[in-house]
């Protein structure tokens, strides 16, 4: 077998190729399941440096590359086969391009002669690229090995610049033993392209609407992951309250006094942003979903400043006054430089003002939310502060985007967000976990965690001491909720629930169950203590 150390000597498989480009843009990890498609494909693998991470399923496979990138900024890598490869993964891509997450997917597909033929070979999804489509940024099918390095080059390029999210590359089967010119040394990574920055007219014109504001507003969306510190600089200059999108929660540590957290679907936050004589938002598509479902668009009363590195979200949902297509880190660094200190007196009213809103807040929660605030301050207390904490769509994940302080950017891996789908929290978790030395705690609910048990298999493979806390109401208690509301018959919302804990111990992990708050901190001590992941389940209240 050739591997990439006696492959100086010989001519280099467009597989090992991969490999080895993958590296020197600095990839060190790639999901995949393999399948008798790709058999060539993992011949490039060993002696790579890159680390192979099974998955169960398609679907985990691209969770999990999700929430390595959410976790630490550079894209998840995922390995596909041809066919059910691509359609099993197509939920959780979509998640990541509804959330703006980079994310590379090398799937296979059937040989070059066989393409469009409809022979009934093996795998055989007529169109193939059709199916992920609708989802990616980017999409190209090889038709010769040679192809590789370009093509590799602008998938990095298109997923560091611009807004972010999958990128689909199709190599037939054909290609991945197909020998490749030189040797793998003269195969180099594309540069990192510089980001561009917002023009002088236009930080002059921001900066001096800023600085004569009387009553300014910060929104910070996701694409703000990388903001944290200029954000907060430009707030206190400004002594203006910073709110965020779930997607941006944790950016400004929420403990500060000018932060008011993701809380902007409730109406106090909403009339204090409206009524803003200035509103610089950053990165934020200012949509439902970062308003937790509230669907009726913020009527800005004030001028409107919008930054985003993608020029159509300049326009999406709120028309802005002044847009500013940049890098949104170094637009902040510039409008800091340029507008004069609010003074302290400023801020403190500020301060007061933030702390007058989230009490409000409080009083505004829907229904329920009270009855499970104390396994909110729960979580709080058992998440370290450095801590990410990985949601799925479940009533308590809702109370945490605004009840858990978060302290800094890539804290809060949610699907709650967006796409909105189910089964996301497990191997996101993963992912984070495998991108990460920070603490990791995943939160799903009893529905969510059927759609990808499987995982735990993974995270027992892997020995990661990662607690997943199983949030059990007996079925989709936010739709059932829904229902009642609604006044209608609670249908196909009330399910039956294994023994989750016998079913970690099945797997290998640890599980352990609990039904008061003041037993969630030992809890997840005892399974940050462990070489492999617990499963925590919550008899929900």
């Amino acid at each position: 077998m050739q591997t990439a150390e006696n492959s100086s000597s010989q001519s280099p498989s467009c597989a090992q190729v991969l490999m080895h480009l993958l590296r020197q843009y600095d990839v060190d990890t790639v999901f995949g399941i393999p399948g008798v498609h790709t058999i060539e494909l993992y011949r490039g693998l060993p002696g790579s440096g890159l680390t192979h991470i099974t998955p169960r399923h398609e679907q985990g496979a691209a969770f999990m590359a999700d929430g390595y990138a959410r976790a630490c900024g550079k894209p998840g890598v995922c390995f596909l086969i041809t066919g059910p490869g691509v359609t099993n993964a197509a939920t959780a891509m979509a998640q990541a391009y509804s959330d703006s997450i980079p994310m590379l997917v090398i799937s296979a597909v059937n040989r070059r002669e066989d393409l469009g033929m409809g022979r009934g070979r093996l795998h055989e999804l007529p169109r193939q690229q059709d199916v992920s489509r609708g989802f990616c940024v980017w999409q190209h099918a090889l038709t010769t090995a040679e192809q590789l390095p370009e093509t590799l080059a602008r998938a990095f390029q298109v997923m560091r610049t611009g807004r972010p999210g999958p990128v689909h590359i199709e190599i037939p089967i054909d290609l991945f033993p197909a020998p490749m010119p030189g040797k793998l040394d003269d195969y180099r990574a594309a540069p990192a392209p510089s980001q561009p920055g917002a023009s002088s007219e236009a930080v002059v014109t921001a900066s001096k609407w800023l600085a004569s504001a009387k009553s300014p507003v910060i929104l910070l969306g996701g694409g703000a992951q990388h903001c944290g510190k200029t954000a907060t600089e430009l707030a206190e200059k400004l002594a203006a309250p910073v709110f965020e999108s779930l997607a941006a929660k944790g950016i400004v540590d929420e403990n500060h006094p000018l932060c008011g957290g993701a809380n902007l679907s409730f109406d106090c936050v909403r009339e204090r942003v409206e009524s803003a004589d200035v509103v610089l938002a950053v990165a934020t598509e200012l949509a439902e979903t970062d308003r937790n479902l509230v669907r009726d668009n913020y009527r800005f009363h004030g001028k409107l400043i919008r930054v985003d590195i993608d020029p159509a979200q300049l326009v999406c949902n709120a028309q802005p006054d002044l847009a500013i297509c940049a890098d949104a880190n170094a637009t902040l660094h510039a409008l800091a430089a340029n507008v004069p200190d609010a003074g302290d007196g400023r801020r403190q009213s500020s301060a007061a003002e933030v702390e007058s809103l989230l009490h409000t807040c409080r009083s505004e929660w829907w229904p329920g939310s009270e009855e499970r605030l104390p396994w909110v301050q729960a979580l709080r207390d058992a998440l370290p502060t450095d801590g990410i904490l990985v949601t799925d769509s479940t009533q308590l994940a809702y109370n945490t985007n605004h009840a858990l302080p978060l302290h800094q950017a890539r804290s809060h891996l949610t699907c709650t967000t967006g796409y909105g789908t189910l089964g996301f929290a497990l191997p996101a978790a993963i992912g984070a976990a495998l991108a990460s030395s920070r603490p990791v705690i995943g939160l799903i609910g009893d529905g969510g965690i059927m759609f990808t048990l499987g995982e735990l298999a993974a995270a027992v493979e892997q020995k990661l001491a990662l607690p997943i806390l199983v949030w059990n109401n007996s079925g989709y208690g936010e739709i059932r909720d829904f229902m009642d509301e609604a006044a209608v018959e609670q249908e196909g919302v009330n399910l039956h629930a294994p023994d989750f804990v016998a079913l970690a111990r099945a797997f290998g992990a640890e599980g352990c169950r609990i039904d008061r708050p003041e037993q969630l901190s030992a809890a997840v001590a005892e399974a940050f203590a462990r070489k492999g992941p617990t499963l925590i389940e919550i008899t929900a209240p």
